[in-house]
């Protein structure tokens, strides 16, 4: 039996349905019709529609609209409009479902370039205002600005809310071109305005991009004289049209389209573009830009809480799209980050509550200091490629991903995942490749060569069923050539690895998927998500990977996959591997391996043979050749040059050297006057030898005789050595780049070296200090410098006063942080293992006073009554309302498996629409007299029927329960049918499936007797005669007219009893895989 607490009033049915959204169609229709949109429109009047044009760039994709059909309906729309699918011109057509699209924000050096802006100060993540405070200039945007790089000529558009196109920081550079209003279908991208200012994230992210530089007004955009737009998308249903349209918007005219939002991140949501939005993307690459391809860059996600993983997001874990993650300004990884191995790399956004946040536009032509999340990264990375496509306008889709995993860098930030792939290159789950460099971008875009074309290696699928066993690993492999033998799809050097699986699972948030290559790089593909419970598992669902990025492809690569099974579901219940497939992205050869044209008389340098690798002597032999064919050089020479002349007027064709030499043989060498950062002056030597790695300065090439560290480096004082971290003992100073020791008591410390926030032992931390442990019982006085009593109350305390209790005394309880001898009326009290005392918990809702559980209340506030340990109103309990007749089933969505709809006044077993899921139907102490036809069609999987005290006469009546096959429980007890002479015997013979009757097990001697009794023609003859039927149905047919029904008999009580306790057995295990509210009864 259902526990009453679980009852719910039909009329707030939809309020529990909400944890389990179902699918929402629209009255909206994408078909795909060729012959031009002439056609399109003659079809769509014949059938009922309006054609809404051509789906963005999609050709011979269009968008139909029937205004007679319901706009938002959990079921598929049918009528005749529908027989359109049927006519030969159409293809495809798809009825559009609204998707969910959330927001992904959070809820809750100076004198080189100057600005008038007033907020630029403010924007720490680009510059370093404040010379005491710790900088964070690392994303190096004000060295790409001073090369002459501000995005001019880049046109940038933000598909989110819509844009403020008047504000004063974004008119200037608004685009009227680069702007669409998807959801009002016109040019105008301005937001809605309400009083809650809901739309105010995509005029904040434009901000972030192209915000107008000295017009004091705000900021300064990243690409202060890049060209904006907005595509308002977002504020109104979201459909594949709408996705499609938004990012189709005039694809050879927007260099580069940004997107912060996604599917919903609560940890459980599996989802991505539909059939046009893939589409969309798919033409983007292909024709955008004039077939250079469109770049789209997207935040990573927000549900780091929820522990999202953004592999689950099937925008984020596109090969199509530039995925940005986010760190805090300590480089930390934020709260709501979600991790996967999709991610390409981050930029700075907000962190915890007392560090700082993003700066940006905002609505009603205002300012902010309070934009959050990844929201914030994708903008900024799309402002840094906007000045990279300025240095090198013709870099296509892939060259950007390129650039970004070979300039960005792993700095200071803090991750437990840093490691190196098999090409070098380091990459992180939360960060991927690290933190962007805007100034390596420029620098390297301007000299950058095209990669070699795309090629696509397909592995072979492995079809073979492997069972996933609980809190067990399985390991399966393939082995790959890389279509070596196809030298179109072959893939020497690794972009992105695709790995694409269908997995059944009874609760697919307790999988972890990892993905080791060859080389050794094991990427997480899946983690764990704690709020996942969805049984659906994966059906071709593809995850993505950059963590072997440059590897190469051809090997062994394993698959493993690990089901850490919770206690929500059955462990019992196998998951199992269907089916994976491995697809490979990347080129045939390497994409940087293109050496710049060297001069023939480079030799001449003072470079001893000891420098040169011996496949490098014959090189520089074969130039030697050429030396007499030259025309000597006859101009002047650089400063930097030596006595021995040069072959040209620059310092790389210098013969010798005034100072020092610096370069390598591969790369080409020039004449300094100083050694630049990480290297030292070899004066003997006349050249600039490299420090060793991480050292800025150095007195010697060895590791402990670094003077000063580069950036995410820090000086380690006693070795004189250069660490990505400090040794305990010791903090990072961010500023100096140097380890220095913390307070003589202090084990860690951070920021300064008072502010400890690890103690050696025999301390205690107090605040950010670091004291003397006292006794149990006592506290330390930082005023009297000594040890001190806690109040009597107080087990441990933080202070003298009964409130800085930590730990409560015995016979005390914690109540709402204070110690007290007993709890309020309200709270009960509970043993917490681990805590010397009691902790005072709150009743639930209504209860006045409660035992044991805030489940068994024993006294309800007025207006309620108690009722099986709960309070339930006394509006539901007693509003005397029975109903007559079974209706509106369909609006449960087909969500119980078991209906109670005991103590009414229903008459007639039918009127249930199709619901598959239902298996428990408990009508007890109704007036049902007979049972309608066809329900084993409606109630297909119906395993259990009471029907204990109704009105029941004849036996014939049973016979419509004969087709539910599943039907192996049924109660009539308390029915006048079972009077009947032969009433168990005609039972068992018409439902031969049933196995207990009137909570008594059928036995096989029944069941013979009764397949006797009824055999033959005699038994047919017997069978006809007592199986009559009621002929009319009659309201109170067989009912006193005047007695009320008697109650049960103490032994049908008893026997009901025991059924119900097998039943809430049942039940009690359902309820630990799903919503306990998830549970229907009729009032």
């Amino acid at each position: 039996m259902l526990p009453t607490t679980g009852r719910l009033l039909l009329l707030f049915l939809p309020a529990c349905l909400a944890a389990n959204p179902r699918t929402v169609f629209s009255n909206h229709w994408a078909v795909r019709i060729p012959g031009g949109p002439e056609v399109a429109a003659e079809l769509a009047a014949q059938y009922g529609y309006l054609s809404l044009g051509q789906i963005g760039n999609l050709e011979n994709y269009y968008h139909f609209y029937h205004s007679r059909t319901i706009k938002r309906s959990t079921y598929a729309s049918r009528g005749t409009h529908s027989f359109l699918r049927m006519h030969p011109k159409v293809e495809w057509m798809q009825q559009q479902e609204v998707k969910k699209r959330v927001k992904r924000h959070v809820r809750t050096d100076p004198n080189l370039v100057n600005f008038n802006d007033p907020i630029w100060p403010n924007m720490w993540y680009l510059h370093c205002s404040d010379k005491s405070s710790r900088c964070r200039s690392e994303m190096n945007v004000m060295s790409a600005w001073q090369r002459g790089y501000t995005g001019k000529n880049v046109v940038v558009s933000i598909l989110d809310d819509g844009v403020e196109k008047n504000h004063p920081d974004l008119i200037q550079n608004y685009d009227p071109h680069a702007s669409h209003d998807v959801n009002g279908d016109d040019q105008d991208p301005s937001p809605r305005y309400d009083a809650s200012n809901e739309n105010k994230h995509g005029t904040r992210c434009a901000g972030e991009v192209a915000a107008s530089a000295n017009n004091s007004h705000c900021i300064v955009g990243i690409a202060y004289n890049a060209r904006i737009g907005g595509i308002r998308m977002l504020d109104g249903d979201v459909t594949d049209v709408v996705e499609a349209k938004s990012l189709g918007v005039r694809p050879d005219y927007i260099d580069i389209y940004s997107s912060s939002w996604g599917p919903d991140d609560d940890g459980k949501t599996v989802d991505g573009p539909g059939p046009l939005a893939r589409k969309a993307f798919e033409d983007g690459i292909k024709k955008g830009r004039k077939g250079l391809g469109s770049i789209f860059v997207w935040a990573s996600g927000n549900g780091g809480r929820e522990g999202d993983y953004c592999s689950c997001d099937g925008y984020t874990n596109s090969i199509y799209t530039i995925s940005i993650s986010s760190t805090t300004e300590n480089g930390y990884k934020p709260w709501y980050l979600e991790e996967c191995a999709s991610t390409l790399a981050t930029t700075y956004s907000s962190g915890a509550f007392y560090e700082r946040k993003i700066v940006t536009t905002d609505l009603r032509q205002g300012c902010t200091d309070d934009h959050t999340g990844t929201s914030v990264s994708a903008p900024m990375v799309a402002g840094v490629i906007a000045l990279a496509l300025e240095a090198n306008p013709v870099l296509n889709w892939r060259d950007v991903q390129h650039l970004l995993v070979k300039t960005s860098r792993s700095v200071h930030l803090r991750a437990p995942d840093w490691k190196t792939n098999g090409a070098g290159r380091k990459v992180s789950h939360l960060y991927g490749f690290g933190l962007v460099d805007a100034d390596a971008m420029v620098v390297e875009a301007k000299k950058w060569r095209t990669v070699p074309p795309q090629h696509v290696c397909i592995g072979a699928s492995d079809r073979r069923p492997r069972f996933i066993r609980a809190v067990q690993l399985i390991r399966t492999t393939t082995q790959t050539n890389a279509c070596v033998d196809n030298a179109g799809h072959y893939v020497a050097y690794l972009e992105h690895v695709v790995v694409r699986v269908t997995i059944s699972h009874p609760r697919r948030g307790d999988l972890q998927i990892y993905l080791i290559s060859p080389s050794g790089t094991k990427s997480q593909l899946l983690a764990k998500r704690t709020f996942d419970s969805s049984n659906e598992g994966f059906k071709n669902w593809e995850f993505m990977t950059v963590h072997c990025w440059g590897e190469k492809a051809e090997g062994e690569w394993t698959l493993e996959i690990h089901d850490s099974s919770s206690q929500l579901r059955n462990p019992e219940i196998q998951g199992k591997l269907k089916e994976w497939t491995l697809i490979f992205y990347g080129t045939s050869e390497h994409p940087y391996n293109h050496i710049g044209t060297q001069h023939s008389r480079i030799r001449t340098l003072d470079i001893s043979a000891t420098d040169l690798e011996p496949s490098k002597s014959t090189v520089i032999q074969s130039h030697l050749e050429f030396i007499d064919e030259e025309e000597e050089y006859s101009g002047p020479c650089h400063p930097e040059c030596g006595d021995r002349g040069c072959d040209g007027p620059t310092a790389e064709q210098c013969l010798n050297c005034v100072h020092y030499s610096l370069g390598s043989v591969k790369a080409g060498r020039r004449c300094v006057s100083s050694c630049p950062s990480g290297f030292m002056a070899d004066v003997a030597g006349r050249r600039c030898r490299r420090c060793f790695r991480g050292c800025e300065a150095c007195i010697g090439r060895g590791h402990n005789q670094c003077s000063s560290c580069k950036r995410g480096f820090y000086l380690q004082l006693d070795s004189s050595s250069c660490a990505f971290s400090c040794p305990l003992g010791t903090y990072a100073d961010e500023n100096l780049k140097k380890c220095i020791r913390c307070q003589q008591n202090c084990k860690k410390c951070f920021g300064s070296s008072d502010k400890c926030t690890f103690c050696k032992d025999g301390f205690s931390l107090l605040g950010s200090l670091c004291v003397p442990e006292c006794e149990q019982g006592t506290f330390y006085n930082t005023v009297l410098m000594k040890c001190e009593k806690c109040h009597s109350s107080c087990h441990t305390c933080m202070g003298s006063g009964k409130e800085q209790c930590t730990q409560c005394a015995r016979d005390f309880h914690l109540h709402e942080w204070r110690c007290v001898p007993a709890c309020s009326p309200g709270f009960y009290s509970e043993d917490v293992p681990g805590l010397p005392h009691k902790v005072c918990r709150r009743c639930e809702d209504n209860c006045v006073s409660c035992e044991a559980s805030g489940r068994n209340c024993v006294r309800c506030r007025e207006g309620f009554s108690l009722l099986s340990g709960s309070c339930v109103s006394n509006n539901t309990c007693n509003n005397g309302y029975k109903i007559p007749v079974i209706e509106n089933l369909g609006a449960t969505l087909d969500q119980f498996d078991t209906i109670d709809c005991s103590d009414n006044e229903i008459r007639k077993l039918d009127g249930f629409p199709l619901l598959k899921r239902l298996k428990t139907l408990l009508l007890n102490n109704n007036r049902i007299c007979r049972i309608g036809e066809g329900i084993e069609h409606a109630l297909p999987n119906l395993t259990e029927l009471i029907l204990t005290n109704n009105s029941i006469t004849e036996l014939g009546d049973l016979d419509n329960l004969s087709p539910c096959k599943h039907l192996t429980y049924i109660s009539l007890l308390r029915n006048p049918v079972t009077n009947k002479r032969h009433y168990r015997m005609y039972v068992i013979y018409k439902i031969p499936q049933v196995r207990v009757l009137d909570f008594e097990k059928v036995k096989q001697s029944e069941r013979e007797e009764a397949a006797n009794m009824f055999k033959g023609k005699r038994g047919a003859q017997l069978a006809k005669d007592i199986a009559k039927r009621s002929k009319t149905f009659v309201p109170g047919a067989g009912l006193p007219t005047e007695k009320k029904k008697a109650g049960p008999s103490p032994g049908d009580v008893e026997a009901i009893k025991q059924r119900l306790r097998k039943l809430k057995k049942k039940w009690m295990k359902m309820l630990l895989q799903m919503d306990p509210e998830l549970m229907f009864l009729c009032f």
